[in-house]
């Protein structure tokens, strides 16, 4: 397979930032003109004056464990649609509830350029095994799908027989589901004695892509990859033939900020996702995902020159309940902005004989005097006492773990 979507695909990375930048200005005027929530994310700043990462890692985030709450307390999006609903095209409802809109055009969710990196051509048969029921997932990528010129079956999930008798009968050339169904299927054809040689590549999303799954499609001659996506977002990054890390969508602007907090860390720290994506429809300005990745360095073998991130690597919503109270990742945050010389800090709690034990974890050299003012700064920020340890720097591991909850899951 070769070729690139379109020429933004390769464009020298200076030059996608500097237009990225130029265009962000006017996109958050015309956000925060049609959509409350921007403009109250807005207040008390000139759209024209952000023009930079620096200047746009200034504005609030929007937490997506917040919407729950504030489209409750303010129906149907909490004020975060940019367009009257009667201009939608279609309203989903996510598990929670959580009501997404979708603007009317064609790849709202830009799943085109995904599809075209996994291998998808004009004219291909894809089976799409996400859900339409509700969710946007279905849509999301029939949407990307035919605006490549492919015919869609659009299958959904489950039933498993009937699933491997449409491929046998209508021979797709892509198929598109969560990682393990399409092995599910796969299996049943073979069990039922089905020619399911039509098949020639695979898109997954929406789960762990485990690297023995990876080989066992490796191993009936498929080429399955996958892309990270979420219900608000659309595509945020994909997968290329080159395998190495995920490619930040070209509509995008991602940051990796550091969990419970608002600030970018450094290139190859994990921390939390957050992504601004301002279509008109469904503006959202630094809208943080709840999950975490790290930036990888340096371009894809590919030939496609947008930022790499390393994929999903758990959540970054850690919080966990000790004596009653919370203990939050923004604790550990805002102990690191108390004390900027630390390394990475780490809230760890376990069961002692007394009840929970809650110890903060920094890396920084022994000092008594330090452990003192961290034991003190600990009581003010978390509520509750702790025991201090400070362990060498480079001790703690890069996994983007700001509360570690080491007890037993009750039987």
């Amino acid at each position: 397979m070769t070729g690139h979507f379109d020429d933004l695909e390769t464009r020298p990375p200076e030059r996608r930032e500097a237009e990225l930048m130029e265009s962000l200005p006017f996109l958050l005027a015309r956000a925060a003109a049609g959509s409350a929530h921007a403009a109250r994310t807005l207040s008390g700043f000139a759209p024209e004056d952000i023009a930079s990462r620096a200047a746009l890692a200034e504005l609030p985030v929007t937490r997506k464990s917040d919407l729950i709450a504030a489209q409750a307390a303010d129906p149907p999006f909490a004020g975060l649609n940019g367009v009257p609903i009667g201009n939608l095209a279609r309203i989903f409802v996510s598990p929670g509830p959580i009501h997404e809109p979708q603007g009317r055009g064609a790849d709202t969710f830009r799943f085109a350029r995904a599809l075209h990196a996994t291998g998808l051509r004009a004219g291909d048969v894809m089976q799409n095994c996400f859900a339409y029921h509700f969710t946007p997932a279905g849509f999301m990528l029939e949407g990307g799908a035919m605006a490549l010129g492919c015919p869609v079956i659009p299958a959904g999930t489950g039933n498993t027989e009937a699933q491997a008798g449409a491929m046998a009968r209508l021979r797709p050339r892509a198929w598109c589901g969560t990682p393990d169904f399409l092995r599910i299927v796969l299996e049943r054809a073979d069990a039922m004695g089905l020619d399911t040689s039509s098949l020639r590549y695979g898109h997954v999303s929406g789960g762990a892509y485990l690297p023995a799954l990876r080989q066992w499609y490796g191993d009936r001659g498929l080429t399955v990859l996958q892309s990270y996506a979420t219900a608000e977002c659309g595509v945020i990054a994909y997968e290329s033939e080159a395998r190495e890390g995920l490619i930040l969508d070209e509509e995008v602007i991602v940051e990796i900020v550091r969990p419970g907090t608002g600030d970018p860390v450094p290139e190859g720290e994990v921390g939390e996702v957050v992504v601004t994506v301002l279509s008109e429809a469904y503006p959202l300005i630094r809208f943080a995902t709840g999950d975490l990745s790290a930036i990888m360095p340096g371009p894809s073998p590919c030939g496609r020159t947008n930022t790499r991130i390393r994929g999903w690597m758990g959540r970054a919503d850690q919080a966990a309940k000790v004596r009653g109270l919370f203990v939050r990742p923004e604790m550990a945050a805002a102990l690191a902005r108390q004390f900027p010389g630390l390394g990475r800090l780490r809230l760890v709690i376990s069961a002692g004989e007394d009840g929970d034990r809650l110890e903060l974890r920094a890396e920084a050299p022994e000092d008594p005097a330090l452990r003192e003012a961290l034991s003190t700064a600990l009581r003010t920020v978390a509520g509750l006492r702790g025991e201090v340890s400070l362990v060498p720097p480079g001790t703690l591991p890069n996994d983007g773990r700001a509360v570690d909850d080491t007890r037993p899951v009750p039987a």
